[in-house]
């Protein structure tokens, strides 16, 4: 890895050179916007073996820094991730392009023709963490959205991602598009953070994706927009109504599919009408599966540690759940409202009034009934990838796609028209 003298010198030249191809990249033709993507799908594929040799020196720093399990269940890539990765690249190449497009139209008394049409940001900046996926999800969607970007992945992920990075500019490449389109800061230093952070000539929002200290760091530092990706804090309220076999199922599902994603379950809620039944089947069930369970009240059977008060509003990213009895569907409302954080709550019940109450009064990004939270996902909503779930409420929120990475601009047409 190359030590460069001037950190700051460095970030303004990808900065400059980010904002002149952001200028061509804004009316490039879809077509070519598809034909990059492609080819970037090609060469990841055929350069699978190169990017899991990479991925091997991050595996070894990840261990050297003593990441958790979790953790690194993020930063591995095998060949069936490299292959989600290319059809990744594929759906998004395949998305009709957002960029033109008219969403809204009228003429005026005057005789003005106005339209409001999507055009891109500019110029994104992408932080992220161990996930060296992220540069081909964040690259696709920024480009696809008629943006550039300035992706800067987890120190444990940099040799995944300069290997990932590369067939992405191979994509561009092929395209004839600019280069500096996807550009990768090359240095683990974090000084380069905090000069993306502050690039206010250059850069026009700010998308973290990772822990509540990355996004902490970059919300308190940050000059530039952000666009905030807060914790999974992600909760399960499980009905008097529930159906037994789909709670089951859906429960172990959204714990242990993947526990190091902001998808993961981390907080069961259960009435106390069925807590000492169905409550304790689930329990049960996750104790068998290996999940260390915090449980309280009734809830609290053999195996299970007591939780505690540090335990709610917590973030695993672990094979660990909080659990506790809930009076009725009020007082699981009022706990998510009290400790989640705005991304991604589910309830389980077969009763529609109930589902119907815990949607409207609960304002998470995304609110799911009968269904993992592991579909919170950007894939799996049918953008193709994703750059985060913004859990905000400015501009964009939930799962981030190619639609979300826009702005618009009002084109007005008239014929000589003036104003009175």
């Amino acid at each position: 890895m190359k030590d460069f003298d001037s950190i700051p010198a460095l970030m303004a030249d990808l900065g400059k050179r980010a904002k002149d191809a952001s200028r061509d990249l804004a009316f490039a033709s879809a077509e070519r916007k598809h034909a990059a993507l492609i080819a970037a799908a090609d060469a990841v594929w055929k350069n699978r073996a190169q990017i899991i040799e990479a991925n091997k020196k991050d595996l070894d720093y990840g261990r050297e820094k003593g990441l958790s399990p979790a953790m690194m269940d993020r930063l591995m890539l095998d060949e069936t991730r490299i292959q989600g990765m290319v059809d990744g690249l594929r759906t998004v190449a395949e998305q009709t392009d957002p960029v033109g497009e008219v969403l809204a139209e009228w003429d005026m008394p005057s005789g003005l023709n106005i339209r409001r049409v999507r055009t891109p940001l500019g110029v994104i900046g992408v932080i992220y963490e161990s996930r060296p996926n992220v540069t081909a999800d964040a690259g696709a969607l920024c480009l696809k959205s008629g943006n550039a970007v300035i992706l800067r992945g987890g120190s444990e992920s940099f040799h995944s991602s300069t290997a990932i990075h590369a067939c992405l500019v191979e994509g561009l490449k092929a395209a004839n598009l600019p280069e500096d389109a996807i550009q990768l800061v090359p240095t683990r230093d974090r000084a380069a953070v905090q000069e993306l952070l502050t690039m206010t000539d250059y850069v026009d929002v700010i998308v973290p994706r990772g822990g509540k200290g990355l996004v902490g760091l970059v919300q308190r530092e940050a000059r530039v927009p952000v666009f905030a990706h807060l914790e999974g804090i992600v909760h399960i309220y499980i009905d008097k109504a529930a159906d037994p076999q789909k709670t089951l199922d859906v429960v172990l599902n959204a714990k242990t599919r993947r526990t190091g994603i902001c998808g993961a379950a981390e907080c069961l809620l259960v009435h106390q009408n069925i807590a000492e039944t169905l409550g304790r089947d689930v329990i049960a069930a996750l104790l068998a599966a290996g999940v260390e369970v915090h449980a309280a009240g009734a809830l609290a059977i053999d195996g299970t540690v007591p939780a505690t008060d540090a335990d709610w509003g917590k973030e695993f990213l672990d094979s660990i759940i909080a659990a506790k009895p809930v009076t009725d569907i009020d007082e699981a409302i009022a706990h998510i409202r009290q400790y989640g954080s705005n991304h991604t709550d589910c309830i389980m019940t077969e009763d529609q009034s109930a589902a119907d109450r815990f949607f409207e009064r609960l304002d998470s990004a995304i609110l799911m009934h009968n269904a993992s939270t592991q579909f919170a996902d950007g894939g799996e909503f049918g953008m193709g990838a994703e750059i985060g779930i913004a859990t905000g409420k400015m501009h964009a929120r939930g799962p981030v796609g190619a639609a979300q990475l826009t702005s618009f601009k009002y084109l007005v047409r008239g014929n000589g028209t003036t104003r009175a």
